[in-house]
C-alpha cells in the first residue's frame, strides 16, 4: 500500500462494504450481547422493526418527502445566488475585494443562531426551514467557487487573449469551462453540509419531517427510531452523493472524478 496509489473499483466497493459489515457487528455485539443499555442504544433488530412501523403506520415517507423537499429547495436557492456571485469575485478583483471580507465574516455565523430572527421574520412555515438552509450554505458556496475560479491557470486566460478574446469572453470560454468540474464537486460538498442545517430547522417549531420524527422519538426515549431516521438521512445522502458523482463524469469527462 503506497501512498496515492489508486485501487480497483472491486477493492475499492469490498472495503467500503467491509467497513459496514464491520461496524453493524460491534454494533451488535455491544447490543444484543447486553453490554451497552438498550434505553441508550437499541439493537439492530429493534431498529429494523421501528422503522418498519415507522414506514408502515406513522407515515414516515412523508416526513422523508419533507426533508428531501426542503433540502433541495434551499440548497437550489443558495446555489443560484451563489455560483454566479462566487464566479465575479473569483474573476474580477475589484469585486473580491469588495464582498470577500464580508463573505469571510458570514460563512462563520452558525445557521442555527438565525433561527429565532427567522421565525420572527418568516414564521415557523417553510419559508423558515429554507431560510435556514439557504444561509448555512449560500456563504460557504460563495468562497469556494470565488476561490476555484480565482485559481485558474494564468496561461489559460493569456493564451485567450492572445488569440484575441474579450474579458467577457474570457470568463465566459476559459474560466467557465475550466472551473465547472470543480464548482460541480463543490457543491456535492456543500449538499452534505445542508443536511445538517434541515435536521437544525426541523428540530423547532415543525410538525413534519425526519428531525421532528427524531425529537418527537427522544421524548418516548425510542432510540430505535432516533437511529432509523438518522441512518434513512446517511443513505439519502449517499444516493444523492453517488448521483453526484455520476453527473459530473457524464457532463466533464475530461476530469476523474
Amino acid at each position: 500500500m503506497r501512498p496515492l496509489e489508486p485501487v480497483s473499483p472491486t477493492a475499492r466497493t469490498a472495503l467500503g462494504l467491509g467497513f459496514f459489515v464491520l461496524f453493524v457487528a460491534l454494533w451488535s455485539a455491544a447490543t444484543l450481547g447486553g453490554y451497552v443499555s438498550p434505553t441508550f442504544l437499541a439493537d439492530p433488530i429493534t431498529m429494523l422493526q421501528d422503522g418498519w412501523a415507522l414506514l408502515t403506520r406513522f407515515g414516515f415517507l412523508h416526513d422523508v418527502g419533507m426533508t428531501v423537499w426542503r433540502v433541495l429547495g434551499g440548497f437550489v436557492l443558495a446555489a443560484l445566488v451563489a455560483v454566479p456571485l462566487g464566479i465575479l469575485m473569483g474573476a474580477y478583483k475589484p469585486v473580491e475585494a469588495l464582498l470577500e471580507p464580508f463573505v469571510s465574516f458570514a460563512r462563520y455565523l452558525p445557521a442555527s443562531a438565525f433561527i429565532p430572527l427567522l421565525i420572527l421574520w418568516a414564521g415557523i412555515g417553510e419559508l423558515q426551514k429554507l431560510l435556514v438552509i439557504f444561509i448555512g450554505s449560500v456563504f460557504q458556496l460563495v468562497l469556494m467557487v470565488a476561490v476555484a475560479v480565482g485559481s485558474t491557470r494564468r496561461d489559460l486566460v493569456e493564451a485567450a487573449y492572445t488569440l484575441g478574446s474579450t474579458e467577457r469572453s474570457v470568463v465566459r470560454r476559459v474560466l467557465l469551462p475550466a472551473n465547472a468540474p470543480d464548482i460541480a464537486e463543490i457543491l456535492r460538498l456543500v449538499l452534505g453540509w445542508a443536511w445538517t442545517y434541515v435536521i437544525v430547522a426541523e428540530l423547532i417549531g415543525s410538525s413534519s419531517g425526519i428531525g421532528h420524527m427524531i425529537i418527537e422519538s427522544q421524548s418516548l426515549l425510542a432510540t430505535g427510531q432516533i437511529i432509523f431516521g438518522i441512518i434513512v438521512i446517511g443513505l439519502i445522502g449517499l444516493v444523492s452523493d453517488f448521483a453526484f458523482k455520476a453527473a459530473n463524469r457524464a457532463l466533464f469527462p475530461w476530469r476523474l472524478a
